[in-house]
């Protein structure tokens, strides 16, 4: 019996025109981010009439003992005020396509590629907001807090990968009242960034809810002081956000402390279940401290064996209060289009933007003279970070 088969020319071949694009996880620091003075991400529009450098006064607290007896004048308090500097750069995208090309597509690429370029541009600034966060200042001249990078970085500062190990310590030495390393303060070596990377150890420090209190408790000593992200004077109530990676994410979301806190405090009735972080995804709050997982953080930032014997994985986490980063924008994100189009074969679509991203430094005139760059809204944890298996 002869049975007819369909030659593969003929066989029905259905093309969708709507496309699966990859998914690119957005920016997280979103919720965190403005224009008001509040927020832990400062957003800044000066620089939109022009100019690539924007000057932050940043003004310390009156500390002086003041006068009881005898005359004021001549023992009046000068004011400890610095300028921080932003410098911008542009950065731009875009995707070429052909008239000739857009023929043969089963789908609408040029409908495409404008969501593609926004979600692109998205997560380069997420990315940049997380190496801004581990920069380095500069201390070489001109004597200011930030540097005008190479074209196309727009990350104020010296990024920590390629900082060296004198200016490493600089930093670590400056601001000992705002860096932990592990779960013990004794863990810091004076002038030696990569011994106090080396005392931490795999599973001792490891991030926990004690060693976010230790944090905590140091971000509220520090001197210029840590404005936390929100207060409540009345009630003695200050809260922080803290950044972390996936990794230590994960382990305070195991510790038992935290879990036993969510489990008695958060409320099951009137949809309690739904926003209670045992049951979901999201943030964990802790004791004054909301804990923001951004996953891209250990990819970006993990120290490969800079732990205890070489062998243990460290990164960062970034207890915040307010104006912990600065972003300052010279043009907002816009469509561009190529205009050069070979009489209209050519159809260019584009996006550019001008900004300049840095964590927020001031010189400190209170250390001994030695006028040290100091961060003003940031005091960091360096924790064991280890891998899943």
């Amino acid at each position: 019996m002869a049975v007819s088969t369909i030659q593969a020319n003929n066989v029905v071949i259905k093309w969708r025109k709507k496309i699966y694009r990859e998914w690119r996880r957005g920016n997280y620091f979103s919720p965190y981010m403005g224009e008001s003075p509040s927020n832990i991400i400062q957003v800044y529009r000066d620089l939109a009439d022009g100019g690539d450098i924007l000057n932050v006064p940043l003004v310390g607290a009156l500390r002086g003992p003041g006068v009881s007896t005898g005359p004021l004048t001549g023992n009046e308090e000068p004011l400890d005020e610095y300028g921080m500097r932003v410098w911008i750069d542009w950065i731009r995208n875009a995707v070429l396509l052909t008239r000739a090309q857009m023929r043969k597509s089963a789908y609408e690429q040029l409908d495409e590629v404008r969501p593609m370029l926004s979600d692109w541009i998205q997560g380069i600034t997420r990315d940049e907001i997380i190496l801004a966060l581990h920069a380095i200042p500069s201390e070489s001249p001109p004597a200011n807090w930030g540097s005008e990078a190479t074209a196309g970085q727009r990350v104020n500062g010296i990024l920590y990968d390629l900082a060296t190990s004198a200016q490493k310590n600089t930093w670590h030495d400056a601001n000992a009242d705002r860096l932990l390393y592990g779960s013990a303060i004794s863990n810091f070596v004076a002038g030696n960034h990569a011994a106090s990377l080396a005392n931490v150890d795999a599973s001792a420090d490891k991030a926990s809810a004690k060693l976010l209190l230790l944090l905590k408790r140091r971000a509220r000593r520090t001197s210029p002081g840590i404005t936390p992200y929100k207060d409540n004077e009345e009630q003695g109530r200050e809260w922080f956000v803290c950044f972390v990676g996936a990794n230590a994410f994960r382990d305070l979301s195991d510790d038992a402390d935290i879990k036993q806190a969510n489990l008695s405090a958060r409320p099951r009735e009137n949809g309690g279940v739904d926003k209670n972080p045992l049951f979901q995804d999201g943030d964990l709050l802790y004791r004054g401290i909301i804990i923001r997982e951004i996953p891209e953080m250990d990819d970006m930032l993990t120290i490969p064996n800079g732990g205890a014997g070489g062998a243990v994985d460290v990164a960062p986490i970034f207890m915040c209060g307010r104006n912990a980063v600065a972003v300052a924008w010279g043009q907002m994100p816009r469509p561009t289009e190529r205009k050069e189009d070979d009489y209209g074969m050519l159809l260019g679509r584009g996006i550019e933007a001008v900004y300049g991203i840095a964590k927020v430094f001031k010189r400190n005139p209170g250390q001994g003279g030695t006028g040290k760059l100091v961060q003003w809204g940031v005091a960091q944890a360096y924790v064991a970070s280890v891998q899943d298996v």
